[in-house]
C-alpha cells in the first residue's frame, strides 16, 4: 500500500538556484540632515514669532489723596440729618445724631432694616446713614444693608469707624 521510500522523489519546494528571479534588494540609505535642519528652522520660527500672554492686571481707580486745602473745604453735614446704624453679632442699633444720641435696637434682617430706613427717609430730606459694622457683625449682613439702602433708594450713605459710644452699645451699656 505505501511506496517504497527509495522510489520517492523529493524535492525543494522553495529553490534560492533561480537568483534572477528574484527581485534584487538594494540597501536604503537616508540622509537625515535636511530634515534635521527643517525642525530647527520651524522650531526658530515659532520661537520668534510667538508672544507670551503678559499678565492682565485689574484696572482700579482710586481717588487722589486730598491736599490741605481741600480737606478744610469739605462740606459739613448736618447733625440731624445723620443717622447711625450699629451692626453687631445678632442685632443692630439705630440712632439719629452725633453728640447725644438715644439708640434703639433694631431687628437685623432687610425687613426690619428697610422699615427703618424709609421711617427715617420720610421724616428726613437728605438723610445720611453712617453704616458702623463693628467686629463681630457679619459680612452678610453688611451686604444686606447695602440691599435694603438700594432697595430704599438712599441717596447719601457710608462705611465709618464706630465711635466710643458704639462700642459701648457692643458691650451692652446705653
Amino acid at each position: 500500500m505505501f511506496p517504497n521510500l527509495d522510489e520517492i522523489e523529493v524535492g525543494k519546494v522553495h529553490r534560492s538556484d533561480d537568483k534572477e528571479k528574484k527581485a534584487a534588494k538594494r540597501e536604503v540609505n537616508v540622509d537625515m540632515n535636511p530634515m534635521v535642519d527643517l525642525a530647527f528652522l520651524l522650531l526658530t520660527f515659532f520661537m520668534l514669532a510667538t508672544t507670551f500672554n503678559k499678565p492682565q492686571a485689574m484696572e482700579l481707580v482710586v481717588p487722589a489723596k486730598p491736599k490741605e486745602s481741600d480737606i478744610e473745604k469739605e462740606t459739613p453735614v448736618k447733625e440731624s440729618k445723620t443717622y447711625s446704624l450699629v451692626l453687631l453679632e445678632e442685632k443692630a442699633y439705630w440712632y439719629r445724631g452725633i453728640t447725644d444720641p438715644s439708640a434703639e435696637e433694631i431687628s437685623l434682617d432687610q425687613d426690619g432694616i428697610e422699615a427703618a430706613l424709609r421711617a427715617a427717609q420720610e421724616a428726613t430730606e437728605g438723610m445720611i446713614v453712617l453704616i458702623k459694622p463693628l467686629e463681630t457683625a457679619d459680612y452678610e449682613d453688611l451686604v444686606m444693608v447695602f440691599d435694603a439702602l438700594n432697595n430704599v433708594e438712599a441717596e447719601r450713605y457710608a462705611l465709618s469707624e464706630p465711635t466710643d459710644f458704639d462700642i459701648k452699645l457692643q458691650n451692652g451699656k446705653e
